[in-house]
């Protein structure tokens, strides 16, 4: 299993000062400038005909695992 994927910013404030959270599981983040959590998920992959705007992840995510 490789490392945990570390995002390049905050998705709220765009700040860089980021750390994993302790309290949020895996993939939960924490913006020490903005003091707001979030957590990372991934869908899946899409599949090569879903190239542009919104798609389904080709391994069958459903709509709540897109919106959270």
């Amino acid at each position: 299993m490789s490392e945990r994927a570390a995002p390049f910013h905050c998705p709220y404030c765009g700040d860089e000062d980021l750390r994993p959270s302790a309290e949020g599981g895996h993939g939960a983040w924490e913006c020490a400038s903005c003091r707001r959590a979030f957590q990372l998920k991934f869908l899946g992959l899409l599949s090569p005909s879903n190239t542009g705007g919104r798609s389904t992840p080709a391994n069958g995510g459903n709509q709540d695992d897109q919106h959270g």
